[in-house]
């Protein structure tokens, strides 16, 4: 087996927590709705995949990237979704799993400061350091990173601020990897990882989709 890149080696200890979690959050739902039975068996097969999705990982800059928190954070499901389609279960299924578990972890996090997250994500000097890196993206110091554009908007747009991912690390992970088919449940993720923040996401189109970027769109939810 190939060697884990040292900066996701820094990081393996939390990232293997975060899977251990999200297995405990989904056992319910592979039973009823997997129809899985051997639940421990399929728990080590995915932490198994896992550690084989860790080697695979590309690194894109490590710390100095915003790009390797999205990584660490959403590889896992590769694995889930590789280990379930083994196992028979439609890449539905497998999407509603994947997302009801990711909203039920994300929710652990409490909601100050979750929502303290997502203002800096909106505050003007995260958007200026988001049109910083959009045009260092287009450099393409590291192939399997992502390329995206920084969008403003328009006078008649209802959005605050825009990104165009015109090249997805996913995408590429998954064409390397024969993992297409499971970009889908992977793209469906983004909008209750931004609303359990505060931030309504719109997106109407996915590189994985087919169209020629990712259209994401962030507006801040009213407060309640």
């Amino acid at each position: 087996m190939a060697p884990i890149h040292p900066f996701y080696e820094q990081h393996r200890g939390a990232m293997e927590a975060a899977m251990r979690h999200r297995l405990d959050l989904a056992e319910a739902m592979l039973c009823e709705r997997a129809h899985l039975t051997d639940i421990d068996g399929i728990r080590q097969e995915v932490m198994d995949e896992f550690e084989f999705v860790l080697t695979q990982m590309p690194y894109v800059g490590g710390a100095a990237s915003r790009m390797s928190d999205f990584f660490m954070r959403l590889m896992g499901f590769m694995a889930i979704s590789r280990v379930l389609r083994r196992h028979g279960v439609s890449l539905s299924v497998i999407g509603e799993i994947e997302r009801e578990t990711y909203k039920a972890q994300l929710l652990t996090v409490p909601e100050a400061e979750r929502l303290a997250s997502g203002r800096h994500f909106m505050s003007p000097e995260n958007q200026a350091l988001l049109r910083e890196q959009a045009i260092k993206s287009i450099r393409q110091e590291f192939p399997e990173d992502f390329v995206y554009d920084f969008v403003e908007p328009g006078l008649e747009d209802k959005f605050e601020f825009g990104i165009d991912y015109k090249g997805c690390g996913f995408c590429k992970f998954a064409a390397r990897h024969g993992d297409k088919e499971i970009l889908s449940n992977i793209c469906g993720l983004d909008f209750d990882a931004y609303a359990t923040q505060g931030i309504h996401l719109a997106r109407t189109q996915t590189l994985a989709g087919g169209a020629s970027h990712c259209n994401f769109r962030f507006s801040r939810m009213p407060s309640s």
